[in-house]
């Protein structure tokens, strides 16, 4: 058992070990994160509880990040996401002595998640929410300017969503398919819209007033 006698330990231990135990689900670190990052959740749920609700908060914890991974590799809405960070935030905010150290704990996650975003700029990313945020953009410079050129003349355009906004999604311009983002609100199926700007393969689009 280990002992946590300043609260705002909390911030940096639970920090680091959701720094460490996300930036191993952005970017391939080959288990070296990960080992960081349940190395420093270990210390932190063992400090406070005993041997049986230390398993349950811990794993309340990893099914939060479990539900991102999902998110990230099959869904690519945000909503398991979303929920995943909560259960996070509830099983370490639970598994605090104190409001204090629990409301320094809350921050720990949302610092340490933010924060793991950093590694994309150092580390291959692995293929995670590619249809939410549109990685695979393409440039004149790859050779894909015809391909450019088209998207770009959709500017102006209207058409139909073809399904849910939620932001992403599908629409139908000129009785062609394509794959388009809002910013940020959700339109439902069959939702005029127009398409405000392109970047690369990243279609834009609002509800047509």
């Amino acid at each position: 058992m280990f002992n946590i006698e300043a609260e705002w330990i909390s911030l940096l231990i639970v920090g680091f070990a959701t720094l460490f135990l996300v930036g191993e689900i952005l970017v391939n670190a080959k288990g070296i994160f990960s080992i960081l990052g349940l190395g420093f959740i270990t210390v932190y749920f063992s400090s406070f509880l005993d041997v049986g609700m230390f398993f349950v908060m811990i794993l309340i914890y990893f099914i939060g990040l479990l539900l991102i991974v999902i998110d990230g590799k099959v869904l690519n809405d945000g909503t398991l996401a979303v929920i995943g960070t909560v259960l996070m935030i509830v099983s370490v905010g639970f598994a605090s002595p104190n409001w204090l150290a629990g409301t320094y704990a809350v921050l720990g996650v949302l610092i340490g998640g933010i924060s793991s975003l950093f590694f994309l700029k150092v580390f291959k990313k692995r293929n995670m929410w590619t249809k939410m945020t549109l990685f695979d953009q393409l440039t004149d410079e790859a050779g894909y300017s015809s391909i450019n050129q088209t998207y770009k003349s959709l500017v102006g355009k209207t058409g139909m969503t073809q399904t849910d906004m939620r932001p992403i999604g599908t629409v139908i311009i000129e009785d062609q398919e394509y794959s388009a983002i809002t910013q940020g609100k959700w339109l439902k199926k069959d939702t005029e819209i127009k398409v405000e700007s392109v970047d690369g393969t990243r279609i834009l689009v609002k509800e047509r007033s």
